[in-house]
């Protein structure tokens, strides 16, 4: 009888560690525990592959979504199972709602015991997000399901938790029968070329523009490709419109002397006259929703042609436009450009397009006045030195929360160099985006306008950064307050000590984590701190101590402007 031939093994977590990597993984954001540890000891055997272990298991996963949004490539995280895993349900929801690809490998309670104290089912949990849950339970299925994992995870632009349990992770695989990168190439999308416009459709939005007579051009995420930004350009030209962008492509136009910067709640004063006055938006790859409309009370839906590769009749509830062209937003706008050129159009909106650009570089965004104490600054003239001397090729990241207004009106800042990620509305992730964009782009200062109340949320962090010797500049827009609610509360007449902390001293928090702290209490202040910052090799946090008066005019139109600190208009 011939001998049965020696078959080959190697443990599931190597296994999966080589999977990863063989999918291109080379950054990976992780808490370790019970779970994971094996897995993540493997893959950081790779010399090329960068592991990032954080304090927390949200802000792995929040440093994932930023990375993913910054590199381009699929944002990996991984946390234990139990507590380790219900600690993301916040970063898993706002990488659903922002459709941010993200893959986490989860442990899971061991599959052969009886019971465990960290157990409990996850995927209920998980799939309330909006995340996919993919359960392996044994080894005949687990390749497949990991190349599943990987492929929806691309295909779908969604978050996809990969639950493995602990003692299935120690079990050996038979690398003869399951080879390593045998299913190369299956995780990865296919290239399909671009979705081509119907001519129909094409012509009927060719009909609707000739009829207008003043045109936005107002782009989204679908239109950050540079044959898209360029056709957008072109367009805007040809039909003497003027050029606009959701929030999280702000800069998509940064420079171009039509561009009236950012549609939405945090518009400009000169943009929000722009939208006014224009009878058409040429939607591309916008989705149109509730906050670049302003909740409908800055774009009227009438008004709005959606050209987008899954243009959708609804978006938060409302209506997102009254005609639709189905396209990649490069090809349906060459067409539509093609059409009317091929007519002979040529657009004069009868407005001076140019001049309302320069009024958005020149005037400030919001003229109201409001009693400031001393000891105290104005969050709008702090932004304003920032605009001035903050390099533009700086990696720059909003946070969510009150203080995201404010940090909006930088201008010109190329959307390359711009992250905000506000899908989910969740404060307290403005560290963790930082982090993410800072290892996406090695050697690129970041600057991050966070506000006290997201800062303290995930302070711990700070030591992420030291550890890393990420250079990272944080702004604190410190109100000593959750700025919104102290708004709301005021304007309805109650008592806000429910949303104000008062004033920590957050700059001598980040010298406790190892990182330079400063307390900024005059604009003065300002450009010696960015000096010192950019002249340095660490982070370095600015405590700037900010009135709590001021409200963003979008929080001023919503309790009414009936704050008592409003005192008219400055000029």
């Amino acid at each position: 009888m011939m001998p049965t031939p020696a078959r080959t093994g190697i443990p599931v977590y190597r296994y999966l560690a080589q999977r990863f990597y063989r999918e291109d993984v080379r950054a990976v954001f992780v808490l370790t525990g019970d779970g994971n540890m094996y897995w993540d000891a493997v893959l950081a055997e790779y010399p090329d592959v960068r592991s990032i272990h954080v304090r927390h298991e949200h802000c792995a996963v929040s440093m994932a979504l930023a990375y993913a949004q910054k590199s381009g490539r699929l944002g990996v995280a991984s946390v234990t199972c139990g507590p380790g895993l219900t600690q993301t349900m916040t970063a898993l929801a706002t990488a659903a709602a922002a459709r941010i690809p993200l893959l986490m490998l989860a442990g899971e309670g061991p599959l052969h015991s009886p019971w465990y104290n960290q157990g409990i089912d996850q995927a209920p949990l998980v799939r309330a997000t909006g995340a996919e849950y993919i359960q392996v339970h044994s080894l005949a299925t687990l390749p497949r399901l990991v190349t599943q994992a990987f492929y929806l995870a691309r295909a779908e632009r969604r978050p996809v938790v990969l639950g493995v349990p602990m003692d299935l992770q120690q079990e050996m695989i038979d690398i003869d029968e399951h080879p390593v990168g045998a299913e190369d190439g299956i995780g990865r999308l296919p290239d399909a070329g671009s979705r081509l416009p119907h001519p129909e459709y094409i012509r009927r939005a060719a009909q609707r523009v000739r009829s207008a007579t003043r045109i936005v051009v107002l782009a989204g995420r679908g239109a950050t490709a540079k044959d898209a930004t360029d056709a957008c350009v072109e367009l805007a030209e040809l039909c003497d419109a003027a050029l606009a962008t959701t929030l999280p492509v702000r800069g998509l136009f940064a420079g171009h002397p039509r561009s009236i910067g950012v549609a939405g709640g945090f518009s400009h004063a000169v943009t929000r006259e722009v939208f006014d006055r224009c009878d058409l938006v040429i939607a591309v790859g916008a989705s149109m929703t509730s906050f670049t409309t302003n909740s409908g009370q800055l774009i009227d839906p009438q008004r709005v042609l959606q050209l987008d590769d899954s243009p959708g009749g609804l978006r938060h509830a409302r209506a997102v436009a009254s005609s639709h062209v189905g396209a990649d937003a490069a090809a349906g706008v060459r067409a539509l450009f093609d059409e009317l050129t091929g007519q002979g159009f040529t657009g004069d909106g009868g407005w001076d397009v140019a001049s309302y650009a320069s009024r958005v570089r020149a005037e400030p965004a919001d003229r109201t006045a409001y009693d400031i104490k001393d000891g105290y600054l104005d969050p709008r003239s702090v932004i304003e030195v920032f605009d001035r001397l903050v390099p533009r090729d700086w990696e720059h990241v909003n946070a969510a929360g009150h203080c995201g207004y404010f940090a909006t009106h930088m201008h010109d800042v190329p959307a390359a160099h711009f992250l905000t990620i506000r899908e989910f509305g969740a404060v307290g992730n403005g560290i963790s985006y930082a982090a993410g964009v800072a290892i996406a782009r090695p050697g690129s200062p970041v600057i991050l306008v966070e506000g006290d109340g997201g800062v303290m949320m995930h302070v711990q962090e700070l030591e992420t950064l030291q550890r890393y010797g990420l250079k990272i500049l944080i702004c604190v827009l410190n109100d000593g307050a959750f700025g919104s609610e102290v708004h709301k509360l005021r304007a309805a007449g109650l008592a806000d000590r429910g949303a104000t902390y008062g004033r920590n001293d957050i700059a001598r928090v980040a010298r406790g984590f190892g990182l330079r702290g400063l307390t900024i209490r005059q604009i003065e202040d300002i450009p010696p701190a960015l000096e010192e910052f950019a002249s340095g090799s660490q982070s370095m946090l600015l405590d700037i101590l900010v009135s709590d008066s001021v409200m963003s005019p979008g929080m001023n139109r919503r309790v009414g402007g009936i704050l008592p600190a409003r005192r008219g208009a400055i000029g």
